[in-house]
């Protein structure tokens, strides 16, 4: 069965702009899938679409065989959505959002408060329950948006950018939880700038762009070509030059910020060994965007030769 089905979906705004063009996708269910595209290139669009936050112009979509257009409280009970944007009430404990949520759901308050306990601990928040939205750091924030999105226990998991402002520790426990919950059986669809992150994680890969599906794929297929990523590193405190760090390309921009390349054979943890032998802690971490805007350059060039990459 497909978790995921989209048909001929298409999407205009009263301004007249077209976001999405007729975008087919399919999506099996116990996926990890992963949607990359640009700024602009339609993903929020279609992620809205399909969480029904945002109403379609036309086309079809299908969560486990249920049709949004006749059942859309069918659709929405099995899927759970991160979004980019914190959308909580800063004032609310941190339990009472998870339970709350639960609510929504009809799940009674008892066994709320058990689901909320479990998916708090997993997430590492259970010791911050107490503490009030507002005092929470952003990527807790962003842990508690995935707490809240799997207490109804979805089949289906959307995370928009969910490691966005998250720091390096906490990012590796995420990618760790999120393949615990694939394996058990939760269809993941992950949106993401990082290449790094859908090639660790995913299995298959669809890239929007300019409001149409430009390719699909395995992920490893799609990105084999692509040999260099560069990484913009923020750490926690200066460096001095000369920094050598064997086996990798290392440029310092200033004295808290590295420029690295790595190459696709090897691996941000490895990566991150590596410094951590030298003492150098990492607070943040973004693509620098070069190879990532090669792929999508790559699959433009590839449509107007009418050469689509099918899985």
């Amino acid at each position: 069965m497909h978790a995921l089905i989209v048909e001929q979906l298409h999407k205009v705004y009263a301004t007249g702009f077209e976001a999405l063009k007729g975008v087919d996708l399919a999506v099996e269910e116990g996926d990890f899938f992963a949607l990359l595209g640009p700024n602009g290139a339609g993903k929020s669009t279609l992620i809205g679409i399909v969480t029904s936050l945002v109403n379609k112009t036309s086309g079809r979509i299908r969560v486990f065989g249920r049709d949004l257009d006749q059942d859309a409280e069918g659709v929405k009970a099995s899927l759970g959505a991160v979004p980019q944007e914190f959308n909580f009430n800063l004032f609310l404990p941190v339990e009472e959002v998870v339970v709350n949520q639960a609510g929504y759901f009809g799940i009674p308050r008892p066994e709320a408060r058990a689901r909320a306990e479990f998916y708090l601990r997993k997430l590492d928040l259970w010791d911050r329950r107490r503490s009030e939205m507002r005092l929470l750091s952003g990527g807790m924030k962003r842990r508690l948006m995935i707490a809240r999105a799997l207490v109804h226990r979805p089949r289906l998991l959307i995370l928009d950018e969910p490691t966005a402002g998250v720091d390096i520790e906490i990012r590796r426990a995420m990618w760790d939880y999120l393949r615990e919950l694939n394996a058990d059986g939760t269809t993941i669809i992950l949106t993401t700038h990082y290449l790094e992150e859908a090639e660790s994680l995913c299995r298959n890969v669809a890239v929007i762009d300019h409001g149409r599906i430009a390719a699909v794929s395995e992920t490893r297929a799609l990105l084999a070509g692509l040999d260099i990523e560069t990484f913009v590193l923020n750490l926690k405190r200066p460096v001095a030059e000369p920094l050598l760090l064997p086996g990798f390309s290392v440029t310092r921009a200033d004295a808290t910020t590295l420029e690295v390349q790595l190459h696709r054979s090897q691996s941000l943890n490895e990566l991150f060994d590596a410094l951590g032998r030298r003492g150098i802690e990492v607070g943040s971490m973004r693509n620098k965007q070069n190879r990532l805007e090669q792929l999508f350059l790559e699959m433009v060039e590839r449509g107007r030769e009418g050469s689509t990459v099918a899985a």
